[in-house]
């Protein structure tokens, strides 16, 4: 089981957590991450997009000219597809784009991207994130001092008000609770972030 060292508030040490090796030392199914990342980006978008075709494109109802003697191709509306102001062809409609996936499938997933974060090295682990006084300027400091570079995950077991608005400011941090972890949010971030609790927490969402 891999062993990951605790960090306290102020930047010390707080001892060393091991992490379930059901989560983060799972097998890696590349497939599986892929499907729940497609089913996560198609279940988020709203699906609103619409055109008119010719029978809902307001007017063209006259013959736009006599049919003979023009040298013209007849037209029988000014509102067919290939006139400017007519209507669209095959255009968007609104639709859903929701995809299903099994539960055991969505956690194998998940799984999978905590396994990924585990071997680059780039889970971190603190004892809690209690900021007597929200500050971004401290929880910037504990990001530095943990050598987190680039983008953050921080996953909390429950609603923090002081770490959430010491965090909201700071480029590239975002904060989620732990029971909604997800494959986008987890790939997207260069480090993951949990709490001593947040760790016991997340074992029993993923049995």
């Amino acid at each position: 089981m891999p062993e990951v060292k605790v960090r306290a508030v102020d930047g010390g040490e707080a001892g060393s957590v091991t992490l379930d090796s059901h989560l983060f030392e799972a097998e890696v199914h590349e497939a599986v991450m892929h499907q729940a990342l497609v089913r996560q980006l198609a279940n988020a978008r709203q699906g609103t997009a619409s055109t008119k075709n010719r029978t809902e494109v307001r007017g063209g109802g006259r013959k736009p000219y006599r049919q003979k003697g023009t040298g013209h191709a007849r037209q029988g509306s000014s509102r067919a597809p290939h006139y400017t102001g007519g209507g669209v062809v095959f255009g968007p409609r609104p639709r859903s784009y929701e995809k299903e996936m099994p539960r055991k499938q969505r956690r194998l997933a998940l799984r999978s991207a905590l396994t990924v974060k585990a071997q680059e090295e780039h889970v971190l682990v603190v004892e809690s994130l209690d900021f007597e006084v929200p500050r971004t300027r401290d929880f910037a400091a504990l990001l530095d001092g943990a050598g987190a570079v680039g983008s953050v995950l921080v996953a909390l077991e429950n609603h923090n008000l002081g770490a959430e608005r010491s965090a909201r400011n700071i480029p590239g941090v975002k904060v989620i609770l732990t029971r909604n972890l997800n494959v986008r949010d987890v790939l997207d971030h260069d480090w993951l972030l949990l709490t001593r609790a947040g760790v016991e927490q997340l074992g029993e969402v993923l049995k």
